[in-house]
C-alpha cells in the first residue's frame, strides 16, 4: 500500500455524493481485475483526467486510475470485503473539505496533493 487517505477533492465529493472519499493507493503493478466493469474519464482533484471504474450491475464506485499517478490504481475503501481495516493516514485537498466533513480522527491534512502544495 502507497497511501491510505480521505480524498476530499471536488471530483470525490460529486462522485460519492458527500464530503470525503476514504481511498487507498497501490501500485499498479500489484493490481489486477477479474469481472465486467464499467468507466467513465473525469477530471480528477489534481486537474487531469481520472478514468473512474463501476461496478457494471449496482453502480459501486471500486478503483481509479488517475493520469497524474500513471503507475498508481487508488481502491474505494467502501467496495473492501473488510472495510474496517482501512487506517487512514492523511486528508487530502482539505482546501475543498467542507466544514461538516472534518473527521474527529487526527490525520496529517494536505491543502492539496501532497508535495504540491
Amino acid at each position: 500500500m502507497l497511501f491510505s487517505a480521505i480524498c476530499h477533492c471536488r471530483d470525490c465529493q460529486r462522485t460519492s455524493g458527500t464530503g470525503g472519499v476514504p481511498v487507498l493507493g497501490v501500485p499498479k503493478t500489484s493490481f489486477t481485475v477479474s469481472g465486467p466493469i464499467k468507466q467513465s474519464c473525469t477530471k480528477g482533484g489534481s486537474g487531469l483526467q481520472a478514468l473512474r471504474n463501476f461496478c457494471p450491475e449496482c453502480g459501486s464506485l471500486l478503483f481509479g486510475t488517475p493520469e497524474s499517478a500513471p503507475d498508481l490504481v487508488t481502491i474505494y475503501v467502501g467496495t473492501l470485503d473488510d472495510p474496517t481495516l482501512f487506517q487512514p493516514r492523511e486528508a487530502i485537498f482539505t482546501g475543498h473539505r467542507p466544514a461538516w466533513a472534518k473527521l474527529a480522527t487526527p490525520l496529517a491534512e494536505h491543502v492539496a496533493l501532497p508535495g504540491a502544495q
